[in-house]
């Protein structure tokens, strides 16, 4: 800073001078109006507030002045630092304004808009479509028994006879458990579980079974080498077909609802006589398509075997033939599935694609 100078001129000192005051003012209020941000904004405070800022060095130079020439000189440049920081706090706070508008827009959060969550699992629909039918069969009175899935091939066959012979023996049909001399096979139906209960429970005797079977089976539309069934046995006095026609239509409109059609067809099971076949009326063609890769053109889709249950079978758990009979029932849980929901291919069933999951929820 300048020493005392009683013989100063404010005009030759040039800090001071009018021109360079109002100079350092008008670039100090063009900046700070061209300052798009609040970054930009504080990058130019040093240049135009700052202790090296023109109007800062021009304010060190006052007290140097004579006391004749300070009070003018004071005053021009005290007015023009006073401009320059209310020009600051002006577009500073209209800076933070912009901002805060911005944010609103660009961060706001819709709070009637569904949470993100992680997706829940969700249960096989074949798993509640089991439980459906298992609920059906205890609101009849009956009940639910279980057997294993490796099976005796006494369980099997024999005690539900099968002869030594019989196709269904052989490895082109059904899964040998190695080595062969074991006697167990992977169960190709819950009929199994029929003999198994007669033996553990006795008769009178009502009951559902339900779970998965194995056979040699080429995976398409309608058949998997993996499935699941549902085997119903009822013994009793006085059991006739006309109880297992009811009870099948029964079970048909609790799970396709009013109207579903339905039909028997005479066939053959060792384990039934007389046997038949339950058929549905095909869903995807209604019998219409000669070309359905559903129904084959055929109009119906095999629901599974039904029939009355065969004295030999009877026989063979103990059981006296000539004072109870009995029926007996499987039916696939799959193509149940397929009938209630209108899936037309079973292999969606099986590729453990979570969105075939998803679109069941909890309800079938």
């Amino acid at each position: 800073m300048s020493g005392p100078n009683t013989n100063y001129d404010p005009v030759e000192v040039a800090a001071l001078d009018p021109a360079t005051v109002d100079a350092a003012l008008e670039a100090a209020l063009a900046a700070v109006a061209e300052a798009n941000s609040l970054e930009q904004l504080k990058a130019l405070r040093p240049a135009h507030q700052g202790d090296k800022s023109p109007l800062a060095l021009a304010n060190r130079e006052i007290g140097a002045l004579p006391p004749s020439a300070k009070a003018e000189a004071g005053k021009r440049v005290g007015q023009a630092r006073g401009r320059v920081s209310q020009a600051f706090s002006a577009r500073q706070s209209e800076l933070e304004a912009e901002r805060d508008a911005r944010i609103l827009i660009e961060e706001a959060v819709d709070v009637t808009a569904p949470v993100a969550r992680r997706p829940l699992g969700r249960r096989h629909p074949i798993e509640l479509m089991s439980q459906r039918i298992a609920d059906l069969f205890v609101g009849m009175g009956w009940e639910v028994a279980e057997g294993p899935e490796v099976e005796a091939e006494w369980f099997n066959f024999d005690a539900l006879n099968f002869d030594a012979d019989h196709p269904a023996r052989q490895m082109q049909d059904t899964f040998y458990v190695e080595p062969a001399d074991t006697g167990l096979v992977m169960r190709t139906h819950t009929s199994p579980v029929q003999a198994r209960a007669m033996l553990e429970r006795g008769v009178p005797l009502y009951i559902a079974a339900i779970g998965r079977v194995f056979r040699t089976d080429e995976l398409d539309a309608t058949h998997m080498p993996a499935f699941h069934q549902v085997e119903g046995l009822a013994v009793d006095e006085g059991i006739t077909m006309a109880h297992l026609k009811g009870t099948l239509d029964r079970l048909a409109t609790e799970l396709f609802g009013e109207g579903v059609t339905t039909r028997l067809r005479p066939s053959f099971f060792p384990f039934t006589e007389p046997s038949a076949e339950m058929d549905l009326r095909c869903f995807v063609c209604l019998g219409k398509d000669p070309n359905c890769r559903t129904c084959k053109g055929t109009g119906w889709i095999e629901w599974g075997g039904c029939g009355m249950v065969n004295r030999n079978v009877l026989t063979a758990v103990g059981v006296d033939p000539d004072r109870y009979t009995g029926f007996a029932f499987g039916m696939g849980i799959d193509r149940a599935l397929m009938f209630r929901t209108g899936v037309s291919d079973m292999r969606e069933m099986i590729e453990g694609d979570v969105r075939f999951d998803a679109q069941f929820g909890m309800e079938i």
